[in-house]
């Protein structure tokens, strides 16, 4: 029988956890009610499950529970965060700052904002991928209504200074959208010391569930309001109508709960992996790291081949390493990553490099495997 492929693509989805897997199983089956049931037991269980959970991501991002709207995921998260303030906010301006390496669910969404009169600057960013916060200084103004940054890169794990960033946009009044999706599981978040009023995370990413996420909106100081992008039956604070994913919001706490508490052992035994293979992959010659060393997440190595295609690298690989090129939202797309150009890599050095991303379920056996294949996929490119 042939073994299991070496799985290093984590950033793009992760291997659920069967203690959330388990948590699930039962709303599937036995208490499958509607949670908006309102007058039988059926209905009272999942109602009863489902603020279980609520209260779970609001603990696992220091939030009050009545601050948590659940959606399908992060990209709805993105569209009903950004259109949602831009909608409620004209009156205050139309200027939305963002960042050039920031996931297309933002991007795309700026985009079509501004077919519509938002007025979007994109701020570049340095070499390591970090944004410039004089030049954020600089730029954001009274008339800025929301600044969108994202907290780590989903392609290099680049680290943003957020807690800088928020303090400057709530000095002139705007609001701050953090999408958390890769931080998720990974660090601490609170939403008071990050600064931020609005933010997204994603179940999938941290062994939870596809198809479910969770919106923060700050409801004091200031008290965030959106505009909402789906209507039909008022649920979630008005915010999201439509029947709740019931097993996926309890597979979303269940999820939160296990990667808070697992949180400190996960980064120590990852982050040395990690280093591991990078420093064995940085003896190969015209190897380099994208991105910041420093400021980025435990688990992340982008790792620039040059000279070698990563198009022709992966294949040579991808029968037993499972790696990417980049965000799997864009990787059927023939272009090189947005994110390494924005921190002016070259075509040929975008095409060069892969993202690995490790979780609690890779083995050291299966890092030094990696490295030995690499090492002689390189050789032989």
């Amino acid at each position: 029988m042939d073994k299991e492929p070496i799985y290093l693509d984590n950033n793009a989805t992760t291997r659920m956890d069967k203690r959330v897997l388990d948590s699930m199983l039962p709303y599937f089956d036995t208490f499958y009610g509607n949670a908006a049931s309102k007058t039988h037991p059926a209905g009272w269980q999942a109602e009863a499950a489902v603020e279980k959970a609520r209260q779970q991501v609001a603990t696992f991002l220091t939030a009050t529970a009545e601050e948590i709207i659940f959606t399908s995921g992060s990209t709805e998260s993105c569209n009903l965060a950004i259109k949602g303030v831009y909608e409620k906010y004209q009156p205050k301006g139309k200027h939305i700052i963002t960042i050039s390496t920031e996931h297309k669910a933002v991007l795309d969404v700026c985009a079509s904002l501004e077919k519509k009169g938002a007025q979007v600057t994109y701020l570049p960013v340095s070499p390591e991928g970090l944004v410039d916060i004089d030049l954020f200084r600089e730029t954001i103004t009274k008339e800025t209504v929301l600044v969108c940054i994202m907290l780590a890169n989903n392609e290099t794990g680049v680290i943003q200074p957020l807690k800088e960033i928020a303090d400057i946009a709530h000095k002139q009044g705007a609001i701050v959208f953090c999408d958390a999706t890769q931080a998720a599981g990974k660090m601490t978040l609170n939403v008071n010391e990050l600064g931020a009023d609005l933010l997204c995370i994603s179940a999938h990413k941290f062994h939870g569930p596809k198809g479910i996420g969770a919106l923060f909106v700050r409801r004091r100081d200031p008290r965030v309001n959106l505009q909402s992008l789906i209507e039909g039956g008022g649920h979630e604070k008005g915010l999201r109508s439509g029947t709740l994913n019931t097993p996926g919001i309890v597979g979303l706490g269940a999820a939160c709960e296990i990667a808070a508490s697992e949180l400190w052992d996960n980064n120590t035994r990852i982050s040395t992996l990690r280093a591991k293979l990078e420093h064995q992959l940085l003896d190969l010659p015209g190897v380099r790291i994208n991105g910041s060393t420093k400021h980025r997440l435990y688990n992340t190595a982008n790792i620039c081949f040059s000279g070698t295609n990563s198009s022709m690298l992966i294949p040579k690989i991808n029968s037993r390493i499972c790696v990417s090129s980049g965000s799997a939202c864009t990787s059927a797309l023939a272009q090189p990553s947005h994110v390494l150009k924005a921190m002016g890599l070259s075509h040929a050095d975008s095409y060069s490099s892969i993202r690995f991303s490790l979780s609690k379920y890779t083995t050291e056996a299966e890092i030094d495997e990696t490295i030995s294949i690499l090492k002689r996929s390189v050789a032989n490119s």
